[in-house]
């Protein structure tokens, strides 16, 4: 589990600043630079998805999400320098739980 909950938290930063650096180009008039590490780190978020442990890529994907989703609210708030309202909050903590159900639920068959 240690290695799924790195494997996942590696992801999230790389995606998160891989998509971040097109951001900084295309919507904060940064240099065409930042494009070239985020093409590096959406590559690395890639890779690290499949350490996860899953027999299919599509669950692997799906309880990703909710880690991706807690990460930009951390984001957010330490590299943006936004305070999440209650709401980002309360989103990040139901998708949370839906990762929750996906990682532990009884499989059957």
């Amino acid at each position: 589990m240690t290695k799924t909950l790195l494997a996942y938290s590696g992801a999230a930063l790389a995606e998160i600043g891989g998509c971040f650096a097109f951001w900084a180009w295309l919507r904060l008039d940064r240099s065409i630079w930042w494009v070239a590490p985020g093409l590096i780190s959406l590559a690395l978020f890639a890779w690290l998805l499949t350490l996860v442990e899953s027999e299919a890529a599509g669950r692997t994907y799906a309880a990703y999400g909710g880690i991706y989703i807690a990460a930009s609210i951390l984001w957010l708030w330490s590299v943006e320098g936004h305070r999440p309202d209650r709401w980002d909050l309360a989103g990040g903590a139901i998708c949370l739980a839906g990762t929750a159900v996906i990682l532990f639920g009884p499989r059957s068959g």
